[in-house]
């Protein structure tokens, strides 16, 4: 299902300064109550079956903030990590210390600490000295490249000594993840879970209004598919969901590699 419908005439590129992505997008569909407890039990469950090794991968967007909320708010044992590519919007680098701040208290008392991983720094160096630092817009495969150094590595390490991971995939979000399943393996053996597969996207935005979950303010500029910036642009509207996501590709080059689906 395209995305562009529900993200409504309003959102323009260079629109309101002052638009919210909560009071445009906040809709629930008619059975989000069901939803939601299928996502906390699915997660209930990814904890219970791979205890202690089990990670949320937070891209930090909107639905991965969703996630962290869940889990935060149910005191459910799955830790928190995400990829600091090196090249991400200060907007997104600032949740990382919101979410630790705002779930101090999280998780009996302990609070939230993200783990954080970053790009081996001279692979990067070595990368932007050979290419350039404008190598994505020459050639898929120097994207890609950039991806595997900046996204693909650090989350191989993430991932080295745990069983299970979680994702905010939605189906919504674009043709490739129409398919994928709340539950499914990675091309490790990893069991993955995705608990929002089901969740539209006024769903989301409803339940971070519900609950007064942090969210990144780029959503308000109309983008709502975040990575990193020289990769992200806001969308306008009668665009996909993950229009503003190397768009100068064609759309079945549209993933970093982090979610292949076969």
């Amino acid at each position: 299902m395209s995305e562009a419908s529900s993200l409504g005439a309003s959102s323009l590129i260079g629109g309101p300064a002052t638009a919210s992505a909560i009071g445009l997008y906040a809709r629930p569909s008619a059975d989000f109550d069901a939803k939601l407890a299928h996502t906390v039990a699915l997660l209930q469950a990814a904890a219970a079956e791979h205890p202690g090794k089990v990670v949320q991968a937070t891209s930090l967007g909107v639905e991965d903030m969703v996630v962290t909320d869940l889990i935060a708010r149910h005191g459910i044992g799955i830790a928190i990590g995400t990829l600091e590519t090196g090249a991400l919007h200060a907007e997104t680098v600032a949740l990382i210390g919101t979410i630790e701040q705002h779930y101090a208290d999280a998780i009996g008392g302990q609070g939230l600490k993200v783990e954080v991983y970053k790009p081996v720094h001279e692979a990067v160096i070595e990368f932007v000295h050979k290419n350039g630092e404008k190598a994505m817009y020459d050639s898929i495969d120097l994207r890609k490249a950039c991806c595997g150094i900046r996204k693909l590595e650090p989350l191989s390490r993430m991932l080295a000594d745990r069983s299970a991971w979680i994702t905010g995939l939605r189906r919504e979000q674009s043709n490739n993840r129409g398919d994928m399943a709340a539950r499914e393996s990675d091309d490790k053996g990893r069991a993955k879970f995705n608990p929002m597969i089901e969740w539209t996207w006024g769903d989301v935005w409803h339940y971070v209004k519900t609950f007064g979950v942090p969210y990144n303010p780029l959503h308000d500029q109309f983008m709502p598919s975040i990575g990193c910036a020289p990769c992200t642009r806001a969308i306008a509207v009668g665009e996909d969901f993950r229009a503003g996501r190397w768009w100068w590709e064609d759309e079945g080059a549209k993933e970093c590699g982090l979610h292949v689906h076969k």
